[in-house]
């Protein structure tokens, strides 16, 4: 009998690339989901449970049902801008929310986590590429909010024996190499989709914010990792956890930093599209490079990601914005 996962938040972008995989290498994905901002048909048939992970109630009836020897958790709200704006919304969602799942785990004597952590818990970089010592200073509510749920897991581990694997993803991209998931947040505040809304018509020009910058061409440089990849990372660290291995951190990225102007250029090459771009001021908290060291998962997990090329990612991209633009807007 296939062993059940309960993937949260199994409806929206990476998570439904979770549940694929999961589906692919034999297990029983179980999604609970609010869908907020997720999309019923990206659970693909996998049983779905609609509600709030913060809902005590909600969250007991699910792993009462499910009984998963693993939880793999994706639903945080991602928007650094508007967790400065509204900070209450990211710490009652990304860590309120998360304890009560914690604790209905433990009530149902589930010791196994995997959680999407984020490159914004080292706030400025000190030193590039980004090793997982790296100091830890978010700059904004969104980076914050990850982090104390990360402490919170070395807490709930050290005095409950909940075990953890956090994976700390720099820039996700792309879509599924079969074209059957990808990405579709509204709004859209992801640099490769935005690019190729221009490309299919739905926006007249891309925004770059700051072309002054101390990198080779003036615009921002950032690492970016293939959706399939990552979710290559957590099947890894399910296995490892499976197997009885303890908590363990791990940052997710290609070690390739791609600037804002390169990532518009790769777009040109793979749509044959132009392109227009409008220059504006730089945004606050943008730092000047964010580029992974990914080494300890690499050696660690064994994890060896497979679409690092930039062209690749972007196509990928592309073949979902192509088929299923649509989704946007429903």
């Amino acid at each position: 009998m296939s062993e059940s996962i309960l993937v949260v938040g199994g409806a929206g972008y990476i998570g439904s690339h979770m549940v694929k995989q999961l589906r692919l290498a034999g297990f029983a994905a179980t999604v609970a989901d609010d869908l907020s901002s997720g999309h019923r048909e990206a659970a693909q048939g996998a049983p779905l449970f609609v509600g709030d992970i913060g809902d005590a109630d909600f969250v007991d009836r699910v792993l009462r049902e499910t009984k998963p020897a693993a939880v793999m958790h994706f639903a945080s709200f991602i928007q650094v801008g508007e967790s400065v704006a509204d900070p209450a919304k990211y710490y009652r969602n990304n860590v309120a929310a998360t304890q009560t799942l914690l604790d209905g785990m433990r009530a149902h004597g589930v010791d196994r986590f995997i959680f999407s952590s984020t490159a914004a818990i080292f706030g400025d970089p000190q030193y590039v590429p980004i090793d997982e010592s790296h100091p830890k200073a978010p700059i904004n509510p969104y980076g914050r909010s990850k982090w104390f749920v990360e402490q919170m897991l070395e807490d709930y581990d050290r005095a409950y024996g909940l075990k953890s694997i956090c994976l700390r993803y720099f820039n996700a991209a792309g879509a599924d190499p079969d074209g059957e998931l990808g990405e579709c947040h509204e709004p859209e505040t992801h640099l490769i989709p935005l690019i190729l809304q221009v490309a299919s018509g739905r926006r007249a020009h891309i925004n770059v914010f700051g072309e002054d910058y101390a990198t080779p061409d003036g615009t921002c440089v950032r690492d970016y990792i293939h959706v399939a990849d990552l979710c290559d990372a957590h099947l890894l660290s399910l296995h490892r956890l499976l197997d009885g291995a303890g908590s363990a951190r791990y940052n997710l990225g290609n070690g390739n930093g791609y600037s804002v102007r390169e990532v518009i250029e790769a777009a040109r090459r793979v749509t044959g599209h132009p392109i227009p771009t409008h220059v504006g001021p730089r945004r606050e908290g943008d730092p000047p490079v964010l580029v992974a060291d990914a080494g300890a998962a690499r050696k660690t997990l064994g994890w060896q990601p497979l679409y690092a090329d930039l062209d690749t990612i972007v196509a990928h991209a592309w073949a979902w914005e192509r088929r299923h633009a649509d989704w946007a807007t429903r």
